[in-house]
């Protein structure tokens, strides 16, 4: 069970030096991590060791006609992430998005998938906030602590990596919040659901946070 006390370990560790350890993950640590990262007895639609308001939790709705099966929504407004199935119906996640200034709407194409992935910032992210960013230049290993979490979907335009995720977070009390420096966040144990739904090549739309079209 990913405790309380864990979490805040898990945030103080973003703020400490760099720490040495594998580029990658063998799979061998993943199952060890999910452990790690996912409450006893976790029940998709009602586990909430992390105090989420409930409407965040996961739950199906019905969806919106003439959405294809196989893409993601995010609504920047509910901060919602809606994945479309085949019924007719969607599995709906309660997510974190950028700050103002940082989310960027617009259409891209999952074209690819990660368990435990490593996670480097961005130049931008770095001149942005250099006393946060900085001391993981050269990259922050895999594991609980990393700020992609348990998994990751990239975000393309075209053949262009956009440096946009869809992906887990270690400080899961962000969801429902504008936190991040662009990226969608959700809890791990719900992402790690979500990404084996989701297939590369599928398409993902951020709408903008005044409650407009793309």
């Amino acid at each position: 069970m990913f405790t309380r006390r864990q979490m805040i370990a898990t945030l103080t560790s973003l703020a400490a030096p760099a720490i040495v350890g594998p580029a990658f993950a063998a799979p061998n640590e993943w199952d060890s991590w999910d452990a790690q990262v996912t409450p006893a007895n976790f029940d998709l639609g009602s586990t909430n060791p992390w105090g989420l308001h409930p409407r965040y939790l996961p739950q199906r709705v019905t969806a919106n006609s003439g959405l294809r099966p196989g893409d993601v929504h995010v609504d920047a407004v509910a901060r919602y992430l809606y994945h479309i199935q085949d019924d007719g119906s969607a599995m709906r996640y309660g997510v974190a998005i950028g700050r103002d200034g940082l989310y960027e709407p617009g259409v891209y194409t999952i074209r690819r998938k990660a368990k435990w992935p490593r996670w480097t910032p961005t130049p931008a992210m770095i001149k942005r906030e250099p006393e946060k960013y900085a001391r993981w230049e050269e990259g922050m290993p895999p594991g609980p602590a990393n700020a992609l979490g348990s998994r990751a979907l990239y975000l393309y335009i075209g053949n262009r990596d956009t440096y946009l995720r869809i992906h887990g977070t270690p400080a899961p009390r962000s969801i429902g919040t504008r936190a991040s420096s662009g990226c969608v966040r959700m809890v791990m144990p719900h992402i790690n659901t979500l990404y084996d739904q989701v297939d590369t090549g599928v398409t993902a739309y951020l709408y903008p946070t005044d409650g407009s079209r793309l």
